[in-house]
């Protein structure tokens, strides 16, 4: 099936953000979990540069997706987490992914990768919480599993699913693994969102249902990753 894909921009602020209509998934994840690898992968090419210093880039990378006769759909590439260093990246992260989810009450689909190598890690549980919270459509990929022999997945994938409650899709952007099914998954969660905002469900008060918080909240509120330092490659 034919793949068209290319950059639209990069967003440092709400103002840069599309404002065309079109349904948005956005990909959420540490900073190494390899989401730039694997937008690779789905569009078969180098479109989205991948970084050796993970932390880096700040921005919201924007990419306009077709595949085969599917109406086409925006890609967004959210700031990676658990890198950031100091008050200013950890405020320049906020801003922005809260810009983010608060200007799109209508059409809110994400994934969250994690590294199948790391299971369980405390900011990839914050961060699957948070986005209960603020997206309609939601699910988990675990990304590098082509890194782990056979009964190291099985025993990967279980721990996810256990430590997360949610069923996840094992990928692979180096051998192809999983790129189908996630292919499948994206259509699923794009052609299950409610385009009628005045038909979506219920949600507490803006600011603690779509807006990332600067400093932490309460532990029994929802919140976003925090930036501490992840696992190395």
């Amino acid at each position: 099936m034919k793949i068209f894909a290319e950059f639209v921009r990069s967003a440092a602020s709400a103002r840069d953000l599309p404002a065309d209509g079109l349904p948005e998934l956005a990909l959420v994840g540490r900073s190494n979990v390899g989401k730039s690898s694997v937008i690779n992968a789905l569009t078969r090419q180098r479109i989205a540069r991948t970084s050796a210093t993970p932390g880096k880039t700040r921005l919201a990378n924007i990419y306009r997706v077709t595949r085969g006769s599917s109406k086409p759909f925006h890609l967004v590439d959210l700031p990676g987490f658990g890198f950031a260093k100091g008050r200013d990246s950890e405020r320049e992260f906020a801003e922005l992914t809260n810009a983010y989810f608060g200007a799109r009450p209508d059409r809110l689909a994400a994934l969250l990768l994690v590294d199948a190598r790391h299971p369980g890690l405390e900011n990839d549980r914050q961060a699957w919480t948070w986005l209960a919270s603020v997206s309609d459509e939601h699910a988990l990929v675990a990304t590098k599993i082509d890194k782990l022999a056979r009964g190291q997945r099985i025993r990967a994938m279980r721990e996810i699913e256990s430590v997360f409650d949610s069923p996840v899709l094992p990928v692979s952007a180096v051998t192809g693994e999983g790129l189908d099914e996630l292919w499948k998954l994206i259509d699923r969660l794009l052609n299950s969102r409610n385009p009628n905002p005045s038909l979506s469900r219920p949600s507490p008060p803006r600011a603690t249902a779509r807006s990332l918080p600067t400093n932490p909240p309460p532990a029994t509120k929802p919140s976003a990753p925090s930036q501490v330092e992840a696992p190395k490659k």
